[in-house]
């Protein structure tokens, strides 16, 4: 399960209540919904992490971005924008700002 600092957080994130994070780590698998939400996170929080540190990498997902049209990477990629945030990472790794 991606990590977003605790299980509260990563709970709060993909809109499901904390109780669900633990299930999911024990025994349960996602809906089919929520289990693509989990994958595009993974999938973005891994991509960061070639970047910056952890700490940064979680503040850069969860602030505003000028490359997103000051939108929260973390809502569009929850909102299936998987693409649009890589890309934002692309152009922060090439140095690029808005």
């Amino acid at each position: 399960m991606t990590d977003l600092g605790g299980r509260a957080e990563t709970a709060r994130a993909l809109g499901v209540h904390r109780s669900r994070i633990t299930r999911w780590l024990e025994d349960e698998e996602p809906d089919a919904r929520n289990l693509r939400k989990v994958e595009a996170l993974r999938f973005v929080l891994a991509r960061l992490l070639t970047v910056y540190e952890r700490e940064s990498a979680l503040k850069w997902l969860t602030g505003f971005n000028a490359q997103l049209g000051d939108r929260r990477p973390l809502d569009l990629l929850l909102a299936g924008r998987v693409s649009q945030v890589v890309g934002a990472i692309d152009a922060e790794e090439a140095g690029s700002f808005a």
